[in-house]
């Protein structure tokens, strides 16, 4: 089994930074996706950035140009830089990974069990 941590939620103000990480473990032989989702009350989760194992990113359009994905391949981890925040980013942000698993094979699902963010206006 594969789990997932994320670290780095928090209150921020507007217009300021966070970092958030997210580390997988367990009978991990290779993670190719990790992304960062998040979910608002009220809301459907949506994709914020996923990133693949070499380097490819995707972003949600709401979150381009502020918002950077990166991964450590060698730590398992997921980073995601979160800049010039906004109130509406406020979220509980999830950590996902789609990867191979020693004891289950390929295309393996795996989430965290989210962080919360808050940022003041």
């Amino acid at each position: 089994q594969v789990q997932l941590v994320e670290s780095g939620g928090g209150l921020v103000q507007a217009g300021g930074p966070l970092r958030l990480s997210c580390a997988a473990s367990g009978s991990i032989f290779r993670i190719d996706e990790m992304g960062w989702y998040r979910q608002a009350p009220g809301k459907q989760r949506e994709l914020v950035a996923a990133t693949t194992r070499s380097g490819s990113t995707n972003y949600a359009e709401l979150v381009k140009g502020r918002f950077t994905i990166s991964r450590d391949n060698a730590k398992n981890t997921v980073y995601l830089q979160m800049n010039s925040l906004k109130p509406e980013d406020t979220a509980v942000y999830y950590c996902n990974a789609i990867l191979t698993d020693r004891l289950w094979g390929p295309l393996q699902s795996s989430w965290g069990q989210g962080t919360q963010v808050t940022v003041s206006s």
